[in-house]
């Protein structure tokens, strides 16, 4: 395998990196730095490799399904290939490929049916059908010009979609509880479950638009409107204060509360889920 050859910004075009005799576009996209985005360079590697086989071995990858089978196929690799056939209006194997990706993310989110097969959940419907929509919506707005909300599925495209699936959790959340505020049981200290669906996995420090200073601004006044104690919370883990610690000698959250570890996390997704629909609510406006 050669060595792969830098992307080069030339204003109106950008070169293309070399690996082996296969040609790989580079992303578009830029970082807020101006800095392009970028795929692994495994992935790069391996899509130079896949590209210089014959497309009915590289079908035959790509309904591979098992992670940990050596010929399986990634799907930043997969939303690449499907992108890049826009270049030679192949669609016929624009289709192939599209059908494999679409059923790997109809296998990833959330069925509608319950565990006991006899009973539907309208949330976890509306949340399907909304992350395969704006998935499907992307690809094909991509087909007509380049789309660049696409070029993050190529760096990480577990990433990309869970991204999805949470704005489509917390919108299909405020839909349905306008008139409900975000609460928790006080004798439990248990958040609902509708709020911790809502909070999710969500960082707001760990979103990929932190580095804008718009977005931090926007950040930092949804911090301050909160009760005094989550405000504290959220203070301190930006800081780097640990939640708890096993070490007697760490200072944590926990400690300069007087709160147990329990109490905290619980304030803390609290804290996070009104985070995230304030962030959300900005978006819209």
């Amino acid at each position: 395998m050669k060595q792969m050859e830098g992307a080069v910004d030339t204003g109106q075009e950008v070169e293309t990196y070399r690996a082996s005799e296969a040609i790989v576009a580079p992303l578009r996209k830029r970082r807020l730095s101006g800095e392009l985005y970028g795929r692994d360079p495994k992935t790069e590697v391996l899509i130079a490799e896949l590209a210089v086989l014959p497309r009915d071995q590289l079908i035959a990858r790509a309904e591979i399904t098992k992670r940990s089978d050596a010929g399986y196929i990634p799907s930043e690799c997969l939303v690449y290939f499907i992108r890049a056939s826009r270049r030679d209006n192949n669609e016929a194997w624009f289709e192939r490929l599209y059908r494999i990706l679409i059923g790997r993310v109809l296998r990833s989110l959330p069925k509608a049916g319950s565990s006991d097969g006899e009973t539907e959940s309208l949330t976890r419907g509306v949340v399907r059908d909304k992350v395969f929509g704006r998935f499907v919506e992307l690809l094909s707005a991509d087909r007509a010009d380049h789309v660049d909300k696409l070029d993050y599925f190529e760096v990480r495209f577990d990433g990309a979609l869970a991204s999805l699936r949470r704005d489509a959790q917390e919108k299909a959340w405020r839909d349905e509880n306008r008139s409900q505020p975000l609460e928790y049981d006080e004798e439990s200290g248990e958040l609902s479950p509708e709020v911790e669906a809502a909070a999710g996995a969500y960082d707001p420090f760990a979103a990929s638009d932190f580095d804008d200073p718009a977005y931090r601004s926007r950040l930092d006044a949804a911090i301050e409107a909160l009760p005094i104690e989550q405000s504290r919370i959220i203070h301190m883990l930006r800081q780097g204060f640990p939640i708890d610690s096993k070490e007697p000698d760490v200072m944590t959250i926990a400690k300069v509360l007087g709160r147990s570890e329990k109490t905290v996390r619980t304030y803390r997704d609290k804290a996070f889920a009104i985070l995230r629909a304030a962030m959300a609510e900005g978006e819209e406006r």
